[in-house]
Parts: structure tokens; sequence; C-alpha cells
């Protein structure tokens, strides 16, 4: 059963920042390129943090209220000689980067961008160098599926190939994505087997197990030693 990976999906021409890339150019970057945000990163193309324009605005919002509470201030403050002017990506970053793997698949992708709450993963090499990044417009393209598509995906993938059995063996319905299957199966052993490889179908967002056995295969849970005591409560 094919399940796409990240490098399948992933935007190969990266927009990025180094750490001293100045907000002015950061806004710049954003407008231009149309995004909302980016990878920074050092001089070996590794990657050291990420910038949202949410960042750029809160960046942006602290350090106006930092002046408003200096006492008599009447012009801006001038940078040190030598130093960038105003904010630069340094400061403004979320560091460190949440980075996935090109050999990674995209459900476990997408479910790390829902733990972390955040809209892109740059994607790194085995040296953590940047080759890529996906965003969540990138993985949703996989789930852009008709329901037919996913249902003749479980039926051929999953029952047919994976299980062995005849096509019209298990009724599969799928609605918005999530998977019913109902039907009985030869050995009890297989139901698993059946709902974990229907979840990693493309496009599928849930499974519903209405599967029943005909032979129970699973093997009895272990008996307790005699007289071995059972644990209670902790004190």
């Amino acid at each position: 059963m094919k399940t796409r990976t990240v490098g399948e999906v992933m935007t190969r021409e990266v927009v990025q920042a180094h750490r001293q890339t100045t907000f002015k150019d950061l806004v710049r970057l954003l407008n231009r390129h149309r995004i909302g945000g980016l990878p920074v990163v050092d001089a070996d193309d590794k990657v050291v943090g990420v910038i949202s324009a949410t960042d750029l605005v809160c960046g942006q919002a602290d350090r106006a209220e930092r002046r408003r509470r200096l006492p008599g201030l009447r012009r801006p403050v001038r940078a040190p000689a030598g130093g960038n002017p105003g904010l630069v990506a340094a400061e403004l970053m979320s560091s460190p980067a949440v980075t996935v793997h090109p050999e990674q698949l995209v459900p476990e992708a997408a479910r790390m961008m829902e733990r972390h709450h955040i809209e892109r993963l740059p994607v790194v090499d085995e040296e953590d160098r940047l080759i890529g990044i996906a965003t969540r417009r990138d993985l949703l393209r996989v789930f852009l599926r008709t329901d037919e598509e996913i249902r003749q995906q479980v039926i051929d993938d999953v029952l047919v190939a994976g299980l062995g059995l005849p096509s019209d063996a298990v009724t599969v319905f799928v609605r918005d994505g999530v998977v019913t299957l109902k039907g009985r199966l030869e050995r009890r052993s297989d139901i698993p087997l059946a709902i974990r490889s229907a979840w990693r179908v493309e496009g599928a967002v849930g499974v519903v197990n209405g599967l029943t056995h005909r032979v129970d295969d699973c093997p009895p849970p272990a008996p307790r030693p005699t007289g071995e005591p059972v644990a209670g409560p902790p004190a």
C-alpha cells in the first residue's frame, strides 16, 4: 500500500532567512513571495529557527511597548556601530525549529503540525541541512481525494492485496474521509490489521470498526502466577 512521504509533497525551492536578516527584509520576503513564514538557517544551511508573520507582528509590538516605557525617549535608539539596525531574525524566530525528514510519512508530519500548532515544517537531510519545506497546504493535498477513491483503495490494497479477501467480503463505506468497515472476517487477529491498514490509506481521516470474526485465534491473557500479590492503589 502506497503512502506518500514528505519528500514527495514538499516545496523544494525554499525562501529562507539568516540570523541577521533585518525585520524590514523579512517583511519584504514574506510579502514578495506571498508566504506566511520561512526558516532561518546558519552559514551551513542548518535550520536554527522559523519565523512567521505572527512572530514579526509580535516582535514589533513588543519593541514598541519597550520604547513606550523608556522615560524621556524622544528619538529612536541608534544601533551599535557595525550592527544591523532594528530587530533581526535571531531575535524574532521561534527556536529550536520543529523539522522533519523527507522519508517521513505525510500523516506523521500532519500529526506533528497539529501537536505543535504550527503551519510549516522545514525538511532537513541527515545532517540537518535545509532541503525543502512542507506547509499545511502541501500536506492537505493528500486528503483532497474523493470518498470513492478512498473506498476503492481500501478494497484493493487493504482487503484484497493485504488480507487476501474477495472484493465483496467486507462492506466498505466512506463519508467525508471516514471509513466504515462492516462484515465477518475469518480470524479475529485480522481485525486490528484491517483497521490499521485502513487508517494508512491516503485521505482517510478516521475508521469505524464494524467487523466481527469467525475464529478467535488470539491467545488468552497469561494467567497470573499463584500467590502473586495483586497491586492495590498507591498509598
